[in-house]
């Protein structure tokens, strides 16, 4: 498809949002502060929900009238780190090349937003008679940490929608259940000593390795028994070590050793009854260990945890799949959104352009095709709504 078939103010909006590095371990108000102003211009008021430090916010705001009935557009602003990897070009200026847009966050999922905001003039044109409600948010990437403050305000501040749509990557095919996250931190303290006398040390490093060694067996005992039927893939809950820090030097028996894991839980599967097997496996351990340092421990912290997201039919499916003609949902085993905005009580469902395959990647990229799919579904939208 060629590049002039996508409208000129989805392509500047693409360009605008992608402009702004809002890698996660930065401030995306500069993002928030541009589409205030953008949307007041237009008429429209934002909310801003910030996080405690005031460094970040959430921006939500209702094009239309404030009434029952209205579409949550629903996207993340932030985007992961573009450190090591080998990009060809700026991945904060979008470059145009052979039907596709290459920037950070083309893909995942500024696009969604941009096309969202760039369609704001004909909502107003064709006169909505039910709202489309914005919803952008701050940390996804690092646990879905700003949603659910957003969706407190949401329930309180606008009248009941009928549907969330998390414009995530899906190749705009309708996406009804993902995986849940849990992401955790754990330390072992142990006791330092000469690497020639083992016997009066304890090896931090040795037993985070026990450790870490156990997680991956409970995840094969769940790739064993996995449901061969399953949408899933991979179809089974999955346990993964990161990051390991640890040791001091070769000859000294290591004092402290950190690492942080991840559980990716299928819907219905407690990722607590994993980290319930771990602790019971880790309070093994520190008998031996206390016997030679009484101040030996073994501590696990909860960094993230952000719950899956299942499929229960309803409006939000419903609306996607008469909207973009597709007769068949599918599901994702990444985490999202979507499952915070479903705990609160909202009929949801993810769906949005671009492929989960281009993600997090150097030269992450969008088609040009899929830019045009999300307009030409949100164009159905607003018609729909219009009504």
């Amino acid at each position: 498809m060629e590049i002039q078939t996508v409208k000129t103010q989805s392509l500047d909006m693409i360009k605008k949002l992608v402009g702004f590095d809002t890698v996660s371990r930065n401030s995306n108000l500069e993002l928030i502060y541009y589409v205030r102003d953008y949307l007041a211009g237009y008429g429209v008021q934002s909310h801003l929900v910030s996080n405690a430090e005031g460094t970040k916010a959430n921006l939500f705001a209702t094009v239309g009238p404030n009434i029952e009935g209205g579409i949550v557009l629903s996207g993340h602003t932030d985007v992961v780190p573009v450190d090591g990897q080998p990009w060809d070009t700026d991945p904060f200026s979008v470059v145009q090349k052979d039907g596709r847009l290459y920037g950070r966050g083309t893909c995942d999922m500024k696009a969604f937003s941009a096309v969202a905001l760039a369609m704001v003039p004909d909502m107003l044109e064709k006169g909505l008679k039910r709202p489309v409600h914005f919803a952008l948010s701050y940390d996804e990437e690092i646990g879905c940490f700003g949603a659910p403050s957003m969706i407190d305000r949401l329930l309180t501040d606008i009248a009941r929608p009928s549907a969330v749509i998390v414009g995530e990557p899906t190749s705009m095919r309708p996406i009804v259940a993902h995986k849940g996250i849990a992401a955790l931190r754990t330390t072992v303290i142990g006791h330092e000593a000469h690497s020639s006398q083992v016997q009066r040390g304890v090896s931090a490093v040795t037993t985070a390795a026990r450790l870490i060694s156990f997680i991956d067996d409970m995840m094969l005992e769940n790739k064993a028994s996995a449901d061969p039927d399953s949408q899933f893939e991979p179809p089974y809950t999955t346990l993964h070590v990161g990051v390991v820090h640890g040791g001091t030097a070769i000859n000294i028996i290591s004092r402290e050793c950190s690492f942080i894991w991840d559980i990716r839980s299928l819907p219905g599967d407690d990722w607590r009854a994993y980290l319930n097997r771990f602790q019971e496996y880790a309070d093994s351990l520190l008998p031996a260990m206390k016997a030679i340092a009484p101040m030996a421990s073994i501590k696990t912290e909860i960094l993230a945890d952000a719950p899956p997201l299942q499929d229960k039919g309803g409006a939000a499916q419903d609306l996607v799949f008469s909207l973009c003609g597709h007769s068949h949902s599918g599901v994702v085993p990444y985490a999202a959104e979507a499952g915070q905005f479903q705990e609160r009580g909202f009929s949801v469902v993810l769906c949005g352009p671009g492929s989960i395959d281009q993600a997090h990647q150097p030269n992450e990229y969008i088609d040009v095709s899929e830019v045009s799919a999300c307009e030409q579904f949100l164009e159905a939208l607003t018609d729909r709504l219009a009504q």
